[in-house]
């Protein structure tokens, strides 16, 4: 491992460090396996402990909203003192909310054990896409698609996990994943020896006239309403395209199983081609950003998913899974392209505007899970699938971003 790090630690925007981009992603995988278990669950808890929609809507929420609130404030710590030793301690919490969730004998336990692993998860994202960036080199969009397929992969896992383990074993067999939190603190100790190395190395200071020169090509290509214009436009996309996620992670698998009458493990297989092919989309956006466009990516991105999101509660079963398959390929090629186009347009700020837009992510996709769950209640799990289907619609807004030649010249 040594060896390891010796060869990984290169000077930062020389070459793109591969070795720790795979670690992060692994770890992300990971994190997002173990987090992805409470969703499998869902099914599994309806029926053990009777819940209803709407207290199945608050488990998602309760977790999201306590990742969405620390997130940016971790982001903001970091940027102001880094500190690479707290990658291994959000897992740690990750660790302990496997645990409880796999133990909790009542509602109100679960709610504590899914805030504990927001809480994981609150530690680990801002700080891992921060390494993402510091090891990306010149390729940010491929470095910020390398870290989040990883996540994409581990919230994969979980539909499948729920066929195979949930459903025959039952919720203790959640303990089967502290072995992936222990692996997960492994690696994050590695990655944060790394971190440690390359943020303590000297940097140069540029001069005064430089700087200067700087800041007036950069108050030149873009004012500062400009800038909070299209941060702003980026986070109504997230929030689009998280609303949306929600509906389909949390509650399509219930669908299928309501409208179509299918089983709970083939329905989860169904849930499993959409997380599939999601992280699929991840993995190709960052570098079709690289070579086409952020601006150009996230538009066709968001956009491009209308017309299978707005088909797929009008298909039959077999349709459905390909109007499925083919909304989450496409939408989620542009959570990793949003995070780094947000990361240039507030150069200096990696870590804030990671933990915003992940912060975001997770307390959209929260408050859209207790929301939706609300209305399937109130209504139809029919009418509320026919309801989100319109919100990529909204994508057309990102033609207002600015292009990526003024936002790269003023970071």
């Amino acid at each position: 491992m040594a060896k390891a790090l010796a060869k990984a630690a290169v000077p930062i925007g020389a070459a793109t460090v591969f070795p720790i981009l795979f670690a992060i992603s692994i770890v992300h995988m990971l994190n997002d396996t173990m987090q992805s278990t409470v969703s499998a669950l869902f099914p599994i808890l309806r029926d053990s402990m009777n819940l209803s929609y709407s207290q199945i809507g608050f488990i998602a929420f309760a977790m999201n909203i306590t990742a969405a609130v620390i997130q940016p404030l971790v982001g903001l710590s970091a940027d102001r003192r880094p500190r690479p030793y707290i990658l291994p301690v959000g897992v740690a919490f990750t660790l302990i909310g496997v645990i409880a969730l796999a133990l909790a004998p009542q509602y109100a336990y679960l709610v504590i054990a899914v805030m504990m692993i927001g809480i994981g998860s609150a530690i680990f994202h801002p700080e891992s896409s921060r390494v993402a960036y510091m090891a990306a080199g010149g390729k940010r969009g491929l470095a910020q698609s390398i870290f989040q397929v990883g996540g994409n992969i581990g919230s994969a896992l979980g539909p499948i996990m729920s066929a195979a383990i949930f459903v025959p074993l039952g919720q203790i067999s959640v303990l089967w994943f502290t072995i992936a939190a222990v692996a997960g603190i492994m690696i994050q100790t590695y990655v944060a020896r790394w971190y440690s190395h390359n943020t303590l190395q000297p940097r140069p200071v540029a001069s005064k006239a430089k700087a200067a020169a700087g800041a007036a090509k950069k108050k030149a290509l873009l004012s500062r309403n400009q800038v909070i214009g299209a941060i702003s436009i980026l986070v109504f996309l997230v929030f689009t395209k998280h609303i949306y996620m929600s509906s389909i992670s949390s509650y399509y698998s219930f669908y299928l199983i309501d409208h179509f009458g299918v089983s709970v493990q083939n329905a989860q297989l169904f849930l499993f081609a959409f997380l599939a092919a999601s992280a699929a989309g991840t993995f190709f956006g960052g570098p079709m950003a690289d070579r086409y466009g952020r601006r150009n990516i996230i538009w066709f991105s968001i956009l491009g998913t209308a017309p299978f999101s707005i088909l797929l509660p009008y298909s039959n079963l077999v349709w459905s899974g390909i109007m499925c398959v083919c909304a989450g390929f496409i939408l989620s090629s542009a959570f990793s392209i949003i995070v780094v186009f947000a990361q240039e347009l507030l150069p200096g700020k990696v870590g804030l505007v990671s933990g915003l837009f992940f912060g975001l992510a997770f307390g959209i996709g929260g408050l859209g899970s207790a929301v939706l769950g609300w209305i399937a209640d109130s209504t139809s799990i029919e009418h509320m699938m026919k309801l989100t289907a319109y919100l990529p619609l909204l994508g057309i807004l990102a033609v207002l971003l600015p292009k990526d030649e003024r936002v790269r010249g003023a970071s």
